[in-house]
């Protein structure tokens, strides 16, 4: 049986004089946060929330020192729960591990048990990284939009930030989902792909006529947005009767600035996309689903062709802040066994 060596290399994030600093150092378990399940990671993979921690541009810590990265995947060393034994391979996304308690930038991890997940059978933990928060998220969305009677026939969803790692993944699972899928974009060179993903229209967010009535043009059958603040606004006035809106992020902004017209007199919904804290049978049952028939194709060849070690995880954040990535980045920290 694997043991935790005395020492492991870890990124952590330290707080001196209100600033934020991140170290590659070397750490004990005792270092760790509480938690029920001990891990040896294989992969992570870094998601624009871990980029703000790591680069210091956004205040996603909840206390310092701590070990950066919001997504693992790996195999169990130990536990104090029955439902995981030494060698079960797993994977943990959101339950505020990376944040409240350390995350997976770490060769060796501590979680709280209901923070993990069995890997599913038809995900290899590298593939269950290309996914990550990221993947999860998009699925959740396709998940509520689903749930919420949205359907083909009601016209194309609207994918906002669509290089970024959700809204990538979104425009698969939509599109496998059987849905028009049109990608609104400010990267005019990111045609080539995005229309591998699958998206059938890119639009160049620069020449979009977002207007200014309570109601405009019903352009989109639904939308799944990662901007928040004006490109949102422009969303609830433009979505078709009875469409709906996955709101997941706010790169744009967390603002939102429009009327009720929209959802009294055209019947939008707006849905919350959270992933962080989902009812566990969501989250079996959603990544049961991302192993089997919602599997994105070229997962590891398209989606996330990048992979990088822990060393590498501060120049890739900053990659990823000053909007300079495209898909998934996985970072490769032991082996698969």
């Amino acid at each position: 049986m694997t043991s935790v060596p005395a020492t492991f290399k870890a990124l952590r994030i330290h707080q001196v004089d209100k600033k934020t600093e991140a170290r590659l150092e070397a750490i004990t378990l005792s270092d760790l946060s509480a938690g029920q399940v001990v891990i040896r990671v294989a992969y992570s993979s870094i998601n624009y929330k871990d980029a703000l921690a790591v680069t210091g541009k956004g205040k996603i810590m909840r206390g310092y020192p701590k070990v950066a990265g919001i997504d693992l995947s790996g195999t169990v060393v130990s536990s104090e729960v029955p439902d995981y034994k030494p060698g079960d391979a797993v994977v943990v996304t959101g339950g505020n591990v990376g944040e409240v308690f350390d995350g997976g930038f770490a060769e060796y991890a501590r979680v709280p048990a209901e923070a993990v997940v069995p890997l599913p059978p038809g995900l290899s933990l590298h593939e269950a990284m290309a996914l990550g928060t990221a993947g999860y998220t998009a699925a959740l969305a396709l998940r509520r939009m689903l749930e919420n009677h949205q359907t083909p026939d009601l016209g194309p969803i609207a994918v906002t930030g669509p290089t970024g790692g959700v809204g990538s993944i979104a425009i698969a699972l939509f599109k496998r989902a059987g849905f028009t899928v049109a990608a609104i974009t400010g990267k005019p060179g990111a045609e080539k792909y995005l229309r591998d993903l699958g998206a059938d229209e890119i639009v160049d967010r620069n020449t979009l006529d977002v207007g200014s009535k309570p109601l405009e043009t019903a352009r989109w059958g639904g939308a799944v947005d990662n901007l928040g603040g004006d490109t949102l606004a422009y969303l609830t006035r433009t979505v078709k009767p009875w469409g709906t809106i996955g709101a997941i992020g706010l790169a744009q902004a967390p603002t939102l600035s429009t009327t009720v017209i929209p959802f009294i007199l055209r019947g939008v919904s707006l849905l919350g996309i959270w992933s962080v804290e989902c009812p566990r049978s969501w989250r079996l049952a959603i990544w049961d689903r991302l192993a089997g028939d919602w599997k994105p194709n070229g997962l590891t060849t398209l989606i996330a062709p990048r992979t990088v070690t822990l060393d590498d995880v501060p120049a890739v954040a900053e990659e990823l802040v000053a909007g300079k990535a495209q898909g998934r980045v996985v970072v490769r920290i032991g082996s698969d066994l």
